[in-house]
């Protein structure tokens, strides 16, 4: 039998020999042992008080209405209350920074977009690195967007919006949910690759920035499908294109930007959820687990189909490996169309 290491052949041999090896390992489990059993004790009990879900953005978007639809099933299967905990501001940063520094517990998650954990790191000095002091639990939702104008513009389709753009360099404005969203990424994208330029309007919310559309404030916005379905549908805005690499079900008529003349074009936002770094890894797998399975329900399925998205799910090693390949393709973007944002 091979030796256990560090133990020469033969020590435990002759009388007496299983009292003191109980005697030395009893000793060795009184060094080693009290915080391995205390991790265990914590994550057996876990969760032992509310989780919060903490929303970086006003209530009412996309990603805050994924995560309420998760919370209420995920609460059934823990058998713990979990709430959404709105904290918006800087564009996500404040939301973002109070999930890194809570207690790596379990009981503090983030839910947050594509933007957020792949965008800001190549625009903003963040107080955080997104890849390094979060524990990467679970890829949620992929969600297109839309180009929607005001129906007083005289541009009804892509070829329009370009040749318009371009006659008007800088005076058609856009709305986003601020520096290094979706939207201000889709649009610095489009002018890129088009020759266009257009001004920049920052909002706290996408949902302020398509209001602002409808009212005529500004010309046009990239926003997310959902939100902007109704406004299609009432006429208040006016669909162009889906930034998505396919059409959306939901607008069947309405082409993508890559096949109206802006060929390669494709941006869609994602999100996901974490949690601070140290979090362990058992109750990172069993949170992976509750909200992947909650994700493959019927009625999930459906509540998150109402709003363009598709669910993703996966692994956690998953969720880092896509964060990996879509910051370096986010880094390229923005390096290449020079996108740069004002910081204090």
């Amino acid at each position: 039998m091979t030796p256990e290491i560090g133990v020469r052949p033969g020590i435990w041999a002759g009388r007496g020999a299983a009292p003191r090896a109980a005697a030395l390992v009893a000793s060795l489990g009184c060094v080693v042992l009290p915080s391995t059993v205390a991790a265990q004790l914590a994550i057996g009990n876990y969760p032992s008080k509310t989780v919060r879900i903490v929303m970086p953005f006003p209530p009412g978007g996309t990603v805050d209405i994924q995560g309420r639809i998760l919370a209420d099933k995920v609460a059934a299967r823990l058998g713990q209350q979990v709430v959404i905990e709105s904290r918006p501001g800087a564009n996500g940063v404040i939301g973002m920074e109070i999930a890194a520094r809570a207690a790596p517990d379990g009981h503090t998650l983030v839910i947050a977009t594509s933007g957020n954990w792949a965008v800001h790191p190549h625009l903003y000095k963040l107080p955080y690195d997104t890849e390094k002091d979060f524990a990467h639990i679970v890829l949620v939702g992929e969600t297109p967007g839309v180009l929607v104008v005001h129906p007083s513009l005289p541009a009804k389709t892509v070829k329009d919006f370009i040749a318009l753009a371009k006659r008007n360099p800088g005076e058609l404005t856009y709305g986003s949910s601020g520096a290094g969203g979706f939207s201000h990424i889709s649009a610095e994208l489009f002018a890129s690759m088009t020759g266009t330029k257009m001004t920049h309007v920052a909002y706290r919310g996408s949902a302020q920035s398509l209001m602002d559309v409808i009212a005529g404030h500004i010309q046009l916005s990239f926003n997310i499908s959902a939100p902007s379905l109704p406004h299609i549908q009432s006429g208040r805005v006016r669909a162009i294109a889906v930034t998505s690499a396919k059409r959306v079900s939901a607008l069947p008529g309405i082409p993508t930007i890559a096949e109206s003349s802006v060929p390669g074009f494709e941006n869609s936002t994602w999100s996901g959820i974490g949690a601070p770094a140290a979090t362990p890894s058992a109750i990172v797998d069993r949170l992976n687990r509750e909200i992947g399975e909650a994700m493959q329900l019927g009625d999930v399925k459906e509540r998150f189909l109402t709003e363009s998205s598709v669910p993703i799910g996966g692994t956690p090693a998953r969720f880092r490996e896509y964060l990996r390949v879509e910051s370096a393709k986010y880094s390229k973007l923005i390096r290449q169309a020079g996108i740069k944002v004002e910081q204090n």
